[in-house]
């Protein structure tokens, strides 16, 4: 879930938005108003809509709050986070390794429901403390967003408590079963096969809420579960790709042989000679007989077309040196964890500064589908 509009930075995470937030932020807003206006008709239609958007921008910054006491739980265990993005659901930071151990786990897991549960109880102690009925016909626009934000942050910590991977509450089962039976992989499936019941719950509750004449409401409960049965197969399947690579290293899986490429070579006869009739999509470029660089069609497409004529091949290379690189002793497993952090498709894999290999997505796949024809 990457952001495509970046807002800021705390404590060196990237901040951003998802395009899908666009839409749920319209359907909160509008919701809000609609809701406050039924509420408080003595309310003038500047108010309504001020007041609506304005606790909608608040209950999202309670969700980056949310996410940010995840953020904060996995630096101060030494895990690195690159970002927080909003999407139509909620939030998601990207932790960039997973949890070595079940403590680390179960605190990443319960420290968002528990940010949220007290952020919902401060917005309603606030509310008391200036004047809260809740028997009152009408509200005061203050008491009505802090009566709101409070009861929706305190529903989002219990949601996020439900016990199915990946919501908080599954991690934390995860962590549990982790601790008590000392296997990650077998928490983790469990956990994965919790958050699937879980999400076919929802879809069902949310179907039958529709045709009972909930509406959206219903729909939104059945998209909530197909969610997260989306996420709940994607977490189970990557337990079962990471036990097959168990054992197996970069050297294993890695390409020894590449198509090299002359660095003086013209760029558009590079594209045209080699690119676009051998197929290949990885040449090293070599100078004097030592592999100086990696090009990629990536790196072609960074460059205007009308350009290609006047360059050459080492002008739109990558430079070994600012290549992601990997050991050949790595495991595959983060080999694999490493590109999609750095979004990346193939890594150089380098010893004492020397191109020993490339290993690309493509390499493990192949991998994969062979020991999944052998049955192993």
């Amino acid at each position: 879930m990457k952001a495509q509009i970046k807002l800021f930075r705390i404590w060196g995470i990237q901040i951003g938005l998802h395009y899908s937030w666009l839409l749920i932020a319209l359907l909160v807003t509008l919701s809000l108003a609609g809701q406050f206006q039924a509420t408080n008709p003595q309310w003038g239609a500047n108010v309504v809509w001020v007041i609506a958007i304005l606790t909608a921008l608040l209950f999202f910054a309670a969700i980056v709050l949310h996410e940010l006491s995840h953020a904060a739980i996995a630096k101060a265990r030494g895990l690195p986070v690159k970002s927080i993005t909003l999407f139509a659901l909620g939030g998601v930071a990207q932790i960039e390794k997973e949890a070595s151990d079940p403590k680390t786990e179960f605190w990443m897991g319960i420290v968002g429901p528990i940010t949220s549960a007290l952020i919902g109880g401060i917005c309603l102690a606030l509310a008391v403390l200036i004047g809260w009925d809740p028997t009152a016909r009408h509200q005061s626009p203050q008491l009505a967003m802090l009566v709101w934000l409070g009861i929706i942050n305190i529903a989002l910590a219990v949601f996020n408590m439900v016990p199915g991977f990946p919501l908080d509450g599954g991690r934390v089962l995860r962590a549990i079963v982790w601790w008590i039976t000392g296997n990650a992989e077998r928490a983790t499936r469990i956990a994965a096969t919790t958050g699937q019941a879980i999400a076919f719950v929802f879809i069902i509750v949310g179907l039958f809420r529709f045709f009972s004449g909930a509406g959206f409401g219903g729909l939104w409960l059945t998209f909530i579960g197909w969610f997260l049965l989306d996420a709940a197969r994607s977490s189970y399947a990557q337990t079962e790709i990471l036990k097959h690579l168990r054992g197996v290293r970069v050297r294993d899986v890695m390409t020894h042989n590449w198509p090299a490429i002359e660095s003086g070579t013209n760029l558009q006869s590079f594209v045209d000679e080699y690119l676009l009739r051998s197929g290949h999509r990885n040449f090293a470029v070599q100078e004097n007989g030592r592999v100086i660089g990696l090009i990629t069609p990536h790196e072609v497409k960074d460059i205007e077309r009308d350009h290609w004529q006047q360059m050459t091949v080492r002008e739109a290379m990558r430079p070994l040196d600012r290549l992601h690189s990997i050991k050949p002793t790595t495991p595959v497993a983060e080999a694999l964890e490493a590109m999609g952090r750095e979004d990346v498709n193939q890594l150089v894999v380098l010893s004492n500064s020397h191109l020993d290999g490339i290993v690309s997505r493509g390499n493990i796949l192949r991998l994969l589908q062979t020991r999944a024809e052998l049955g192993q």
